[in-house]
């Protein structure tokens, strides 16, 4: 009779503890779940150049408008705090030489594609529910495209490998769906070549231009 009542003691044991190990799979499984690694936003984001200059000859200063603009960007996280951002984005501005020797000069408008690609790191834990902050740090590549002169013959900016810091949070509205706000800010340098023959004949100006436009963005994104 002892034998029969240790046999049934060891059988509820076994079936209690593969009871809970199922349990505690379960959970760990829905928490994984919980960790998604991709995201996705879409931004309005206020461009606001923090522009100076060197020009030759002619000397000055430059002037360049600021612009709002769409922003898609695509969010990849290795860890829960380790994550890559890939930006994309698009502006048009208008660009004048300021307080130079022949005044103010109007050089046209050009349409700047800033690719910028961010390492971040996220201050939260997938147990903080609502508000994420990061900061991030990276690289971009900026094109200039689509020039059109103004007052002078022509103008050629040199593409331009720059760098990016970053800072913002997303605020979760449910476990997928998330408004975002973002800060950043791009330390990019051009060389400017500007022929003004039709001012002068023979003229040409060379200019080292700093951009370091900031980005200053809201908008709503989704996890999957």
């Amino acid at each position: 009779m002892r034998k029969i009542v240790f046999a049934l003691m060891a059988m509820s044991l076994m079936t209690v503890n593969f009871v809970n190990a199922q349990d505690n799979e379960t959970k760990e499984e829905s928490k994984s779940n919980e960790f998604k690694r991709w995201q996705v936003r879409l931004r309005a984001v206020g461009v606001a150049p923090d522009e100076s200059a060197k020009i030759g000859i002619i000397g000055g200063d430059v002037a360049i408008s600021n612009a709002l603009i769409p922003e898609l960007d695509f969010t990849y996280f290795f860890t829960e705090h380790f994550a890559a951002e890939l930006i994309l984005g698009t502006a048009k501005h208008d660009v004048k030489a300021i307080n130079t020797a022949a005044g103010d000069v109007n050089l046209g408008s050009v349409w700047l594609l800033p690719p910028t690609l961010t390492a971040q790191y996220h201050f939260y834990t997938s147990d903080q529910k609502v508000f994420k902050p990061y900061i991030g740090a990276g690289v971009n590549y900026t094109l200039f495209y689509n020039v059109k002169s103004g007052d002078v013959a022509g103008v050629d900016y040199d593409n331009a490998l720059g760098y990016a810091a970053q800072v913002g949070f997303d605020l979760m509205l449910d476990d997928t769906f998330f408004i975002n706000l973002d800060v950043k800010r791009l330390f990019l340098s051009t060389d400017v070549t500007v022929d003004a023959s039709n001012l002068a004949p023979g003229l040409s100006i060379p200019a080292e231009v700093d951009i370091n436009p900031w980005l200053i963005g809201v908008g709503v994104g989704m996890k999957f």
